[in-house]
C-alpha cells in the first residue's frame, strides 16, 4: 500500500466526499476514485459502500484509516527529522479562535521560536462540533466549549485541555448594576442581551441562565466579534456575557455571575501520534494556558 493512497483515504475520512478530496489534493475526482479503487484492490476487502448517491467507508475502511493515520504520522516524523538536519526548524500549522489567539498566541510563538519551531497561525472561529474536522487542514486546532459540553471523543482526535476561563456579565459603566462587582442571575431576567450566534460557548451559558430564571433571554443583537459586543454594551444597547480575559472596553463593567457556574474550556485538538513538533506545540499551548487558566 502506497503512502499517497493512504493519504487519499484519510482525506476521504476527513472530508467525506470524492469531490472535496479532489479539491484539497489538487486532483480530478476521477483520479481520486481510481487511486482509492487501487487501494481497495490492494487491501483485498471493500473499503467503501453506497450511501444514497454518495459513498461511505465500510468498517474495514474505517479500520484502515486508523492504520493510515499511524503510517502517515510515522512518515511525517521521519520527514520532520530529516528537515531539521537541513534547516534546524520544523513547521506547524496552528488554527485558533480569535479571542483565544489574542490571549495565548504571542507567548506560544515566542516559546516555539525558542524551541526551533516555526508556527504558521490562522484564525478559525467555528462551533465546537466543527473543530475536529478542521484537522484535515491544520496540525493543531485550538477550540473552546461550554464546560457542561462533553469533550470530543473520537479515536482519530487527541484532546488536550488548556485552561478554564470564567464567563462574566458586562454592563454599561453607568448602569445601576455597575455599583457591585457581582450579580445574581435573578437580577438579569428583564434586560436586553447582546449575544453571539447559537452553538458557541457564551450562548450556551445564556441558555443556562434562562433555565435558572425561567425567562427566555431577550436577545436583540447577535455578533461574533467581542469588540463589537463590548461597544454595543458601552453604548447602552443591552448587557452581554463575555469571557473574562476578553473584556477590555473602558465603558463597560465586568460582574461575576452568582447562581450559575459559567465558563468556557480551551482545548487543543491534534492527531494521535503526531509529529514531534506538533506535540511540542500542544505542550507549549498547555503551559501557556496554565499561566492564565483557573
Amino acid at each position: 500500500m502506497e503512502v499517497r493512497r493512504l493519504r487519499l483515504l484519510r482525506e476521504f475520512a476527513d472530508r467525506e466526499s470524492i469531490g472535496a478530496v479532489a479539491d484539497a489534493m489538487h486532483m480530478t475526482p476521477s483520479a481520486v476514485s481510481q487511486q482509492l479503487k487501487v487501494l481497495a484492490d490492494e487491501a483485498g476487502v471493500p473499503l467503501f459502500e453506497p450511501d444514497g448517491r454518495r459513498i461511505r467507508l465500510t468498517e474495514a475502511g474505517r479500520a484502515l484509516v486508523l492504520r493510515a493515520d499511524e503510517v502517515i504520522a510515522a512518515v511525517e516524523r521521519a520527514q520532520e527529522e530529516m528537515a531539521s538536519y537541513r534547516s534546524g526548524r520544523a513547521r506547524v500549522r496552528l488554527a485558533m479562535f480569535p479571542s483565544g489567539s489574542t490571549l495565548l498566541l504571542p507567548t506560544v510563538l515566542d516559546r516555539a521560536a525558542e524551541s526551533g519551531i516555526e508556527v504558521h497561525a490562522f484564525h478559525l472561529d467555528v462551533g465546537y462540533p466543527d473543530a475536529a474536522p478542521a484537522l484535515a487542514d491544520f496540525d493543531v486546532v485550538v477550540t473552546h466549549r461550554d464546560e457542561r459540553t462533553p469533550a470530543v471523543n473520537q479515536s482519530r482526535v487527541w484532546v488536550a485541555e488548556l485552561m478554564r476561563e470564567p464567563v462574566d456579565v458586562i454592563v454599561p459603566a453607568d448602569s445601576p448594576l455597575a455599583d457591585a462587582d457581582e450579580v445574581a442571575v435573578s437580577e438579569l431576567a428583564e434586560h436586553d442581551w447582546i449575544s453571539v450566534e447559537g452553538g458557541f460557548p457564551v450562548d450556551d451559558v445564556l441558555q443556562s441562565i434562562s433555565a435558572v430564571t425561567g425567562v427566555a433571554p431577550r436577545v436583540t443583537q447577535r455578533m461574533l466579534d467581542f469588540t463589537t459586543i463590548e461597544a454595543l454594551v458601552a453604548g447602552g444597547h443591552g448587557i452581554a456575557l463575555m469571557p473574562r480575559f476578553a473584556v477590555r472596553h473602558p465603558g463597560v463593567k465586568r460582574l461575576e455571575l452568582k447562581g450559575v457556574r459559567a465558563a468556557r474550556v480551551y482545548e487543543a485538538l491534534s492527531r494521535p501520534r503526531s509529529r514531534t513538533a506538533v506535540a511540542q506545540v500542544v505542550e507549549l499551548l498547555m503551559a501557556t494556558g496554565a499561566d492564565h487558566g483557573q
